[in-house]
């Protein structure tokens, strides 16, 4: 008897998903717990696990098509392999099969347009990538370019830029709608203002030099920077609680805690998991949690709840490059800060121009929730403590 492939419950909010990518297609054969499809919502992408061994007899919703919770977007028929290969087996033919059609494709490319109809995922990583989608030839159902054959085309020395006037137009997923849509209401809903510092991070570069060979041998993690910023945060939030409040109609809620989000760059946008609780974690914690973010945020697995709440965040433009930015705050919350570039500067100190490690510091914040007076302390307060970082040893 066939089994029916819904679309599972995801959250409370959430009654509509994006078919983002099947993995498969009609009369594979897939083992158990499979990864079938990537569906996205408005938060978070993931995959919906195949429930038993079988072959895909029906796909019913296709890529790029939406779906409510709990519709059946594929039928899969219990049963053995009927080739008697493995799945392992079967991935490791297709992939074969896969790399000659675009080796093929490489050596045709140069004629002309390869390709049919281009799949969702082919055609935001072709956009992104300035790449004509259909000079890929299609390994997919009918010749459809997957987001495969993209790969392997750029991976192969693909995509030089085409010289004639292009025009490619690629549907933006529910997570870059989301994006959009609650950056734009941050800038309209909030009264935004921009502090900016600058600190030294000499001693902190001399301290993570220091124990960094002990550190990462104790705990399996290298101490990074953001440890210490989250650190700083948790401490001027203690000092300065309004930074964490949030409007509720006529009402600020003050929290007695610091879920800290901090920002990542994944596969489809970027996201801001929380870092719960985070006044009770160590450096190691935090290390390794934000270590943990990275990586499945690049694999699409962070959660819905993991997205939820967070009383600040932290964004670092500076591993991408940024010198100085005016990060927008994320709502409801009332305050981020945002981290840049380490570059070698001529200071003054003590009278005297020396180079020093300099970073600048925004600290974007809601002006109805918080007075300049504290927003300025604030950030002069993880100044301090980022230059001193002693000071949270001794809490000073």
């Amino acid at each position: 008897m066939a089994v029916e492939i819904r679309v599972p419950s995801v959250g409370e909010s959430i009654s509509e998903v994006f078919i983002g990518e099947w993995y498969v297609k009609e009369g594979d054969w897939v083992k158990v717990d499979q990864d079938l499809v990537g569906l996205e919502t408005d938060k978070a992408t993931f995959d919906v696990p195949s429930p038993e061994g079988g072959v895909i007899a029906s796909i019913t919703k296709a890529a790029g098509e939406t779906a409510e919770i709990g519709d059946v977007i594929a039928t899969l028929e219990p049963g053995p392999n009927p080739d008697g290969e493995s799945a392992d087996d079967q991935a490791q033919t297709a992939n074969k099969e896969t790399a000659t059609a675009s080796s093929a494709s490489s050596s045709q490319n140069d004629g002309g347009s390869a390709g049919g109809h281009v799949m969702p995922a082919a055609a935001r990583l072709a956009g992104e990538s300035h790449l004509d989608p259909h000079t890929v030839k299609g390994s997919g159902p009918g010749g459809r370019i997957l987001k495969e054959d993209v790969q392997n085309y750029l991976a192969q020395g693909g995509g030089a830029p085409s010289t004639a006037r292009e025009e490619r137009r690629v549907p933006m997923s529910p997570m870059r709608q989301t994006i959009a849509r609650r950056l734009v209401s941050a800038q309209k809903d909030s009264a935004l203002l921009t502090t900016f510092n600058e600190c030294d991070m000499s001693a902190i570069k001399n301290f993570r030099s220091s124990y960094q060979a002990d550190f990462q041998k104790k705990y399996n993690i290298k101490l990074g920077f953001m440890s210490f910023f989250v650190k700083a945060v948790i401490e001027a939030m203690n000092e300065f609680p309004s930074i964490g409040a949030q409007v509720d109609g006529t009402d600020l809620v003050y929290r007695n805690y610091c879920d800290i989000g901090v920002a990542i760059g994944a596969g489809k946008g970027l996201v801001v998991p929380v870092i719960r609780s985070a006044e009770r974690l160590s450096f190691a914690e935090i290390e390794l949690t934000i270590s943990d973010f990275a990586k499945r945020a690049q694999n699409n697995k962070i959660t819905l709840e993991e997205l939820e709440g967070g009383t600040f965040t932290i964004t670092n433009g500076g591993v991408y490059g940024s010198l100085l930015s005016t990060p927008i705050v994320n709502p409801p919350q009332s305050g981020v800060l945002g981290m840049h570039g380490i570059v070698d500067r001529p200071v003054a100190v003590n009278g005297e121009v020396v180079i020093r490690p300099m970073m600048y510091l925004a600290l974007t914040y809601d002006h109805r929730v918080v007075d300049g007076r504290e927003a300025v302390s604030f950030l002069v307060r993880i100044k301090e403590t980022v230059e001193d970082p002693t000071r949270l040893l001794l809490e000073v």
